[in-house]
Order: structure tokens, then sequence, then C-alpha cells
């Protein structure tokens, strides 16, 4: 069963890069503000399902290390390992429109966490607002740049065959993941792996594994800005779509399981990296319009660092 999770999660990325990259050529849109739109919320939609069921279930504070840790995970990991192995051209127009929006939605929750400690209903249901805005703005975006049908156009093939490939790769990569975590959990505990060694490598890897696969499979194909484009818009729905349906069900305060110097470790670490690895990841390509090959080995250092610390709290 591991195997065969193994076989969905590769060929469901393949599918689902071919479909998102087809629609981008069907339609002559940007392939950043699909990974950043349509990508991103496909991979996305695993860590939704999880975290609305840990908020009904009374676990609503698990969203806000989920939402977080993610953000740093694709950022200073999934992105940094793309552009380490192959950077490549982003264009700084459709980059602006998400970053403006996660920078947006990462200061009202830096701002939450640092003033108040807390993240009431209100807040959930503003970040969620937050995030129909971003949809609204996308959609309409699109909308404007959307040619007029021609034969060009539809040489490229059928909107209705992409579509698919995205649905049906959508829904491999997350029955794939579901099984490479859950089977992988078995063998290692057979193996006599301890519980918190499992927990912190093979549960945490699979929130993350469709963002992983996409990106490979991005890179493979030789579609850099579809990588860029999804992580950067899995990172702002983690924020705003992820937490914002966790605060809204069930609130919470911040969490307060550790300390570094007396002070909570994630308002001392967590957030400030947060926002140090998405400025180290974005501004570049908003300035110069690409990659470099050095922001990829310079975040892996820092994720490096981050998890050297996580263990050592």
């Amino acid at each position: 069963m591991f195997a065969a999770g193994l076989l969905l999660l590769i060929k469901g990325g393949d599918w689902f890069v071919d479909g998102a990259t087809g629609i981008a050529r069907r339609f002559r849109l940007s392939e950043l503000l699909i990974g950043a739109t349509v990508v991103s919320i496909g991979t996305t939609l695993p860590e939704v399902m999880v975290s609305t069921a840990s908020a009904l279930s009374g676990h609503g504070e698990m969203a806000y290390g989920n939402a977080i840790g993610s953000v740093i995970c694709n950022t200073a990991l999934i992105a940094a390992l793309s552009i380490a192995i192959r950077p490549g051209r982003a264009d700084p127009r459709s980059l602006r429109l998400p970053v403006a929006f996660f920078f947006l939605a990462a200061v009202f929750y830096a701002i939450l966490a640092y003033t108040r400690g807390t993240f009431s209903r209100t807040a959930g249901i503003l970040l969620l607002a937050v995030f129909l805005i971003y949809l609204l703005l996308t959609i309409s975006h699109m909308r404007a740049k959307q040619p007029s049908p021609g034969p060009s156009v539809r040489e490229e093939g059928s909107a209705g065959r992409f579509v698919l490939l995205l649905v049906v790769g959508a829904a491999l990569i997350a029955v794939g993941a579901d099984l490479l975590v859950d089977n992988g959990t078995l063998i290692a505990q057979a193996l006599g792996v301890p519980e918190s060694v499992i927990a912190l490598t093979l549960v945490a890897l699979g929130t993350s594994l469709p963002e992983l696969v996409t990106a490979a499979t991005s890179l493979i194909k030789g579609h850099g800005a579809l990588m860029l484009g999804n992580i950067i818009g899995a990172n702002l729905l983690n924020l705003v779509l992820v937490s914002g349906v966790s605060i809204a069900l069930a609130p919470f305060d911040l969490p307060q399981s550790a300390s570094i110097g007396g002070y909570n470790a994630s308002l001392v670490l967590d957030l400030p990296v947060m926002f140090f690895v998405m400025l180290l990841l974005t501004l570049p390509a908003l300035i110069r319009g690409k990659t470099c090959r050095w922001q990829g080995i310079a975040l892996l250092a820092i994720y490096a660092g981050f998890c050297a610390v996580q263990f050592s709290i």
C-alpha cells in the first residue's frame, strides 16, 4: 500500500501539472497566476480538511502550528530545493497580487499574535473574507487577460480535458499522500521507530506532499513559474483559508508549548522566520523577474538552522 501511494503521487502529480499548464496555455494565462490560484487551492485542500476536523474535535490551536510551519516548510524546503536545482524566470506582474495578499494576511496574523495572543471568531471570519477578496480579484484579472476564442487557442486542446486532468490528478495526490503517510507510519512502528520521530517526519511530510510532488513535477517538466505560484498561493491559503476556517469554527489562544529566553518560541522564532523566508523568496523575483540559485541555498540553510533550534527547545 505504501508503494501504491507512491505511484499514485507520481502519476497524480504528472496529470495535475499537465492539467494546470494546459489551462494556462489554453487561455493564454500566466503559469504563475494559475499556480497561485487553481493549483494552490488543490494542493491545500488536504490541510483544510485536516484543520477543519481538528477544530471540530476541539483542537483548533493545531491550525496555528500547521499554518506557520507549512509556510516555512513550503518556502525554505520545497521552493528552496527547486530553486537551488533549477532557478528560473518569474513574471513580477503576476507575482504582485498573491505576494501582497500574503503579507497583508501575515501582518494581520502577527498583530493578533503579538498584541492579543488570541485568535477570535471575528479574526477567522476576516481571514476568510481576505481569501474571498483575493479569489475575486484573481478571477477578475484572469477574465481581463482571457483572449477571444480563435484557431490558435483551440489548437491547444480541450479545456474540459485539462480540467479533468487537474481534478483527477489532485484526487490521486490526496489519496496517494494518505496511503503513503498511513502505511509509512505502520511500517515505521513495526520497525520500532519512536512515535515522536514518526510525527516529526512522515506525518509532517504528509501535509506538504502535494506541494512537494507538484514542485518536483513542475521542475522536471520545466515549469518553474508554476512551482513558484503554487508555493506562494499555498502559503497565502495556509494563513487565510486553512487557519481562517479553523479559527472561525473554534477560536483559540496562542500556543504556549515552548519558550526561548523566557519568551514564547512562536513570537521569537516562528513568525520572524516566516516573514524572512518569504521576503527572501519573493523580493528578488519581484525586483529582477527571476529566481537565483543562491536564494535556494540560503533558504535551505535557514531551514536547517530552524529545524535544529526546534529540536533543541
